[in-house]
This record gives structure tokens, C-alpha cells and sequence, in this order.
């Protein structure tokens, strides 16, 4: 029996539940914020938690009760492969790189007179970034070394929220704009800057550390690239209009002949080094036409993926079709030991 996790309409459980349905899987939600969601889970073989990176609650414990989970011989998605460096931009530095893999220079300070060494040698402009945020929150370009002078004192003196209000309005704006959110998006973003959201509160403010990276210019769009298992899809976006990101400005182009098949040989090859079981890649490319990791992350909005026109196999071969990302991450969880899936 699987036990999922009862979590919110933007989680994989839906999908997963109706996976299990369709395979006449056995299954059973539960509430992992029970004192008891140990004890209740026993029976189960197998544990699917999508926790939230702004989700308070999830923040405090998460990542706790999946990794005790799995040291205790359950099977658990998201495993401590895939989950440990979730929304979290400083340990993804240090393991991209202990691998290998080919990312986008990133530096990282720890004191207040390195930074400034730093600064003092750089090229800009460089983007700074704090250790968690996705959709391109808590992302800013630093066009010069005054900028980034003032970024260094805030890091090593009050720090920043992890909620950014006035970050959050603007996106809500433009989103509005675009006709992607409505207007209560909006008031409700203007509230927040009076009171900030659970998790703003519950996270407190993050200081201690100055992490950029390189800035790689000329890129119109990112390259995003899903591995769950054997298989993997992908989706081009193109960078929002009069700003350098890419990741959340909600609009995605599937043609496959939009995807440069280098990003995903490297995203197969990496996660089979990381041994993840689902790995969200995000790709730009440098000067001399070369892929490079700008971050990972186990979730993603699922449903923005179901016009793929299909997914690669590990050989590098397209199949056409539907893709099923949800079903694919109980497959991957489920298989090694049970051959229980036939079906793509």
C-alpha cells in the first residue's frame, strides 16, 4: 500500500492518486502533519509527500520526516537523493559541482571582507540570488559594484525576508497584465506588504551569506528539462518582456524542435550521478553555445507540462505522446523491486 500525503491542489496528489486508481494500485491519504503519521503509515510500503518550498509548515519538518522515513527501509518520494538540496541554491552549488556537471559559475562568501574581495575583481553584471525562492523569486541583477556593495552590507547586516513583498506585487502586476492572474492576486499582494505570509514569518530572514552567479548574457528563454527515471521532457520559456529571467514568466513554448537534445543527454547523465529520482533542470546557454545548469529542483507545476508532445528515452529516442510525470515518480518508486509496470 502507498500513503500519500493529503496536501493542496497545487500538489502531485491528484495525479498520484489517480494513478493508483487506474493501476489498481492500493492506497490511502494521510495527514503528514499528524503526531501520529509514523504510526499510521506502518502498513504502507511506500510514503509520497509533495512538500511545498513556501509552506511553513512543510519548511519546519518535511525533509525531517522523509529522511527518518527512509532510514527506516520505506520507500519514500521525495527520496534524500532528490529532496535534500530542495530550495536550496547553496547546497546545489557545492553538489553540481562536487559532480562535475556543467553549471553556471556560482560564488559564494561567508563574511564581509571576502565579499568585498570579490566585488573588487568581478565582472558585472552578476546575479544575486538568495538560497531559496523558485519562479525566479529572490533573483536580482547587479549592473555594477555600487550594487553589489549594498547587497554585501544587507547580507552581512538586517539580511532580507524570505517573502519579497514588493517582488511579489510586481509579479502579480505583470501577471495581471498578461491576463495569468486576477485582480485579488493583486490586492491580495498589496495586503502583504503589511503582513507578511506564514512562511515570511516562519522562515525569518535569511543573512550570513553572499551567493551569485555569472551572468550569461543573450539568452532569450531558458531550457527546462524533467527526468523522472528512463524518461525525460522538456519545455522552452522565453524570458520575460524587459527583464532577464525566464523561470516563471508563464509562458512556455513545447515544440520539440525548440529543445537543443544536449540539455537533455546532460540532465540524464546528472541525475544518474546525483541517483534522484526526479530532477527539474533549468538550462541557459553561454557565449560559445554551451548548456549550463542554472539550478535543479524535485517539483515543478506539473500541469504546464501536459502539452508536451512527448518524452526521450535514456538511448536518446523520442516517443510521442501524452506524458505522465506523476505516474512516472510511483513507477521509478515502485519498480526496483516489483515489476509491476509494463506501460509507459
Amino acid at each position: 500500500m502507498i500513503a500519500i500525503h493529503n496536501s493542496g491542489q497545487w500538489s502531485f496528489r491528484q495525479e498520484w492518486v489517480a494513478y493508483c486508481e487506474q493501476k489498481s494500485i492500493s492506497y490511502k491519504l494521510v495527514d503528514a502533519y499528524d503526531s501520529d503519521i509514523i504510526s499510521q503509515i506502518k502498513d504502507c510500503e511506500a510514503f509520497l509527500f509533495h512538500h511545498h518550498h513556501t509552506s511553513a509548515v512543510d519548511y519546519n519538518f518535511a525533509k525531517q520526516l522523509l529522511f527518518s522515513l527512509e532510514q527506516s527501509g520505506m520507500k519514500v518520494f521525495p527520496d534524500f537523493n532528490t529532496g535534500w538540496h530542495f530550495d536550496d541554491k547553496l547546497g546545489q552549488k557545492y553538489l553540481l559541482e562536487s559532480i562535475d556537471a556543467p553549471m553556471v559559475n556560482t560564488h559564494t562568501y561567508y563574511d564581509r571582507p571576502t565579499a568585498y574581495n570579490f566585488i573588487d575583481q568581478a565582472t558585472f553584471p552578476l546575479v544575486f540570488k538568495l538560497r531559496g525562492g523558485a519562479g525566479s523569486n529572490n533573483v536580482k541583477l547587479l549592473r555594477n559594484k555600487d550594487e553589489a556593495i549594498k547587497k554585501v552590507n544587507q547580507c552581512f547586516g538586517q539580511g532580507f525576508e524570505n517573502y519579497d513583498r514588493l517582488g511579489d506585487i510586481k509579479e502579480n502586476i505583470r501577471r495581471y497584465k498578461l491576463k495569468k492572474a486576477s485582480i485579488q492576486d493583486v490586492l491580495k499582494s498589496l495586503r502583504r506588504v503589511f503582513k507578511s505570509t506564514e512562511f515570511g514569518k516562519t522562515a525569518g530572514r535569511e543573512r550570513g551569506y553572499f551567493l551569485v552567479q555569472d551572468f550569461i548574457p543573450n539568452n532569450t528563454s531558458d531550457t527546462r528539462v524533467i527526468t523522472i527515471g528512463d524518461k525525460a521532457f522538456a519545455i522552452k520559456r522565453p524570458v520575460r518582456k524587459g527583464d532577464f529571467r525566464a523561470s516563471g514568466s508563464g509562458e512556455i513554448l513545447y515544440d520539440r524542435r525548440e529543445i537543443d537534445e544536449r540539455c537533455v543527454s546532460i540532465a540524464f547523465e546528472t541525475t544518474q550521478k546525483l541517483k534522484a529520482q526526479c530532477v527539474a533542470y533549468d538550462f541557459v546557454f553561454d557565449q560559445e553555445n554551451q548548456p549550463l545548469i542554472v539550478e535543479i529542483n524535485y517539483g515543478f507545476a506539473h500541469r504546464a507540462y501536459d502539452l508536451c508532445p512527448g518524452y526521450w528515452t535514456k538511448d536518446m529516442d523520442f516517443v510521442e505522446g501524452k506524458v505522465n510525470p506523476c505516474g512516472w515518480m510511483i513507477e521509478k518508486l515502485l519498480c526496483q523491486e516489483k515489476n509491476l509496470f509494463n506501460e509507459s
